[in-house]
């Protein structure tokens, strides 16, 4: 079977892809440096997502209104998008293992300070500072996880290191919101800070040291921003994932007010969503390793079939649950794109792979807040799922007006 020249090449791997003869050995094998910095992800995946199933105790705890208290959530994502492109641009040339050591001190130390924050403003403050290190280590984490491996199986890699997000979503969150519920929120945030030095001593002991990255340059960081290619396929994520978060931020009311289900039973439908995560991840860096570019854009095309097929599944509560299970599948599109981005971000690595998860979060700001001008407008919680439509076939159009862009461009 053969594959257009387009395809084809936008798979090489970039220029600063490690071989088989310069790839770093973990010292106590590639399973345990792995473990090591899904770890880290299943702390920062704890640490995001736990204080939105909190927010009135928190709320409580500074003497703040719950509508007020949300701001910090706000607060967090707005660390990852700012913390992003400044970690990467000033850590582009140290040693990886160091800067992820750096990156998740940084996150242990904010954790630390919110869970003693005293009022409003010091918590909001703690907060923005625990979301500067996310992005920059997810990053960084993926370009260590492809290194230890060979390229053609780079994305395995990479969704392995994503696999702690997932399982943060499927057990860790719902685990630690009922500890918040018993013991207090505070010891919520005591339980990030521990997962995160756990990580530190995992990172220490399982990663490998690697010298480091002469080739990369501040301004060469900088440089690549401009990059038509690069900046197109950020925008698949800021703008094809935000159908995802359009549809997961308003999962509870759609569930209790179109499908009929009852509160208590909504965290049952997370844990199928949680599920999908898993599953996505495992299947999908699989058939990213075989084949990138179509394995990304039949995922959009797939999660465009499934978010309209969801506006009708919601009508039964057992479709609805197959339907939740199928979207958390669309996580798949993450190790997808981070793995896009290191083909076409050349010696630009740390920027490209760090601004990944930037543009996740641009996703997660756009999407819940088109679904909510569509609900407003339609007076329907079919509409959330149907503005994802809109936004995943978007991401698709980006990616071809990408690959086209890199036809144009001669990249071969």
């Amino acid at each position: 079977m053969t594959t257009s020249p387009v395809i084809a090449d936008a798979h090489t791997p970039a220029p600063s892809a490690s071989t088989s003869d310069d790839r770093p050995v973990a010292p106590h094998g590639l399973g345990w440096a792995l473990f090591a910095l899904a770890i880290g992800g299943l702390g920062i995946g704890t640490g995001e997502f736990v204080p939105m199933g909190l927010l009135p105790e928190v709320a409580d705890g500074i003497d703040a209104s719950v509508t007020t208290t949300g701001h910090v959530i706000s607060a967090y994502a707005l660390g990852v998008v700012v913390g992003a492109p400044i970690f990467a641009v000033f850590g582009a040339r140290r040693p990886r293992r160091a800067l992820l050591v750096a990156l998740m001190g940084v996150y242990v130390l904010a954790n630390v300070l919110s869970a003693a924050a005293p009022s409003y403003g010091t918590l909001l403050a703690a907060r923005f500072v625990s979301g500067l290190p996310h992005g920059a280590f997810f990053g960084v984490a993926s370009l260590a996880a492809a290194a230890l491996v060979p390229t053609e199986r780079r994305a395995w890699a990479i969704s392995t290191v994503m696999l702690g997000l997932s399982v943060a979503n499927l057990a860790m969150v719902p685990v630690a919101t009922a500890l918040g519920h018993a013991f207090g929120w505070r010891m919520v945030f005591l339980l990030v800070a521990a997962i995160g030095v756990i990580t530190i001593l995992s990172i220490l002991r399982f990663v490998p040291v690697t010298p480091a990255v002469t080739t990369a340059s501040m301004r060469g960081e900088l440089r690549v921003l401009k990059d038509p290619k690069l900046l197109l396929t950020l925008s698949v994520g800021a703008i094809g994932f935000g159908g995802m978060f359009a549809t997961y931020a308003y999962i509870a009311p759609t569930l209790t007010e179109r499908t009929g289900v009852s509160e208590g039973l909504v965290p049952l439908y997370l844990l199928f969503w949680g599920a999908g995560m898993v599953s996505g991840n495992l299947i999908g860096g699989r058939l990213i390793d075989r084949a990138l570019l179509p394995t990304l854009a039949g995922g959009l095309a797939g999660f465009a079939i499934a978010l309209a097929l969801f506006s009708v599944a919601t009508l039964n509560p057992y479709t609805a649950a197959i339907g939740v299970f199928a979207l958390g599948n669309v996580l798949l599109l993450g190790p997808a794109l981070q793995t896009r981005l290191m083909d076409v971000a050349g010696e630009a690595q740390t920027i490209a792979a760090t601004m990944n998860h930037a543009s996740f979060n641009t996703a997660n700001a756009l999407g819940p807040w088109l679904a909510g001008l569509a609900y407003t407008a339609s007076g329907t919680w079919a509409s959330p799922a149907w503005v994802g439509v809109g936004l995943a076939i978007a991401g698709l159009l980006l990616l071809a007006a990408s690959l086209r862009v890199q036809g144009h461009a001669g990249v071969r």
